[in-house]
């Protein structure tokens, strides 16, 4: 089972620690649990971590995830998912993947940055968002993502997440969107299974919306 240790938090790193934190907040929030019946057991979700983990996420920042998912294929099929290709690539490469300017130059900041991917996993979570959040292209939606789901802190949110705002305002009732700090003050009660909260609000909006809200 997932314990991790008192730094890091738990760590998520099986189906199982993904169904013991829905049975902690189905039982901390009766709203939780009307999801979960909805949506069924929920996806684990876990990536590798490492450069190519922070690469897909700059590619999937503020696009849809089909054309993520096309723009992914393209730099994979031309081996341009590590960094010393990306460094190497010519920005006419890259932008015949898909890469905009901007996510051209967030990945040769990322190229460049030298983080240690390793000892990423031994730091508390605070740490490791302000660590990815110091590289040009990485803002803070990037970074928990990354905490979630390439280190499995359990106890991680994205409050700036479009999608869970959005499932936060339907399932909670709320009259609109939950902005980002409110979302955030919101899910402090959901610890320590955040990025279990997370899970349920995903997939909630995908069986309300019937639309994938993450890649």
């Amino acid at each position: 089972m997932g314990q991790g240790t008192n730094v890091t938090g738990r760590i998520i790193t099986s189906p199982d620690c993904v169904a013991e934190g829905a049975a902690f907040l189905a039982n901390l929030e009766p709203r939780f649990a009307r999801a979960l019946k909805q949506t069924g057991p929920l996806p684990l979700r876990l990536r590798k971590d490492g450069f190519t983990a922070l690469l897909d996420a700059i590619v999937s920042q503020q696009i849809s995830v089909a054309a993520a998912n096309a723009i992914w294929g393209r730099l994979k099929q031309a081996k341009l998912t590590g960094p010393r290709k990306i460094k190497w690539a010519s920005d006419d490469d890259l932008r015949a993947c898909g890469l905009s300017g901007q996510k051209i130059r967030y990945a040769r900041a990322l190229a460049g940055s030298g983080i240690n991917y390793a000892d990423l996993r031994e730091l508390p979570s605070d740490q490791v968002i302000a660590t990815l959040t110091e590289v040009t292209g990485i803002g803070s939606w990037t970074a928990e993502i990354y905490a979630m789901f390439s280190l499995g802190r359990a106890d991680v949110f994205a409050p700036g997440d479009l999608a869970l705002q959005e499932a936060a305002r339907m399932l909670f009732d709320l009259d609109a969107r939950p902005r980002e700090k409110a979302l955030r003050d919101m899910a402090m009660a959901w610890s320590p299974w955040q990025g279990v909260a997370a899970r349920i609000l995903w997939a909630y909006y995908r069986h309300e919306k019937q639309r994938e809200g993450l890649k």
